[in-house]
């Protein structure tokens, strides 16, 4: 190793950026963080990713993901109309 190093030049912040996504600090009452943790434990996905998917519904409702609840009501109603 060398006796010093020259940082002059560095930059702060992670070596690879994250493309897509930005970390920030947010605030969430208890209640509703606790609602997309119980809801991301039956689903087996991340509470991250369901308060992610709630927000964009907001912001495009017409993009909003396919769950299965919502595929069943479908078909029951393509086949109750056949």
């Amino acid at each position: 190793m060398k006796a010093g190093y020259d940082f002059s030049k560095g930059k702060r912040g992670a070596v690879l950026p994250a493309k897509g996504k930005t970390r920030i600090t947010l605030y969430l009452d208890d209640d509703v963080l606790a609602m997309f943790r119980e809801q991301a434990d039956k689903a087996g996905r991340g509470y991250q990713t369901l308060i992610n998917e709630a927000l964009r519904s907001i912001i495009a409702p017409e993009v909003t993901p396919v769950t299965i609840e919502t595929l069943r009501r479908v078909l029951r109603e393509e086949l109750h109309a056949a």
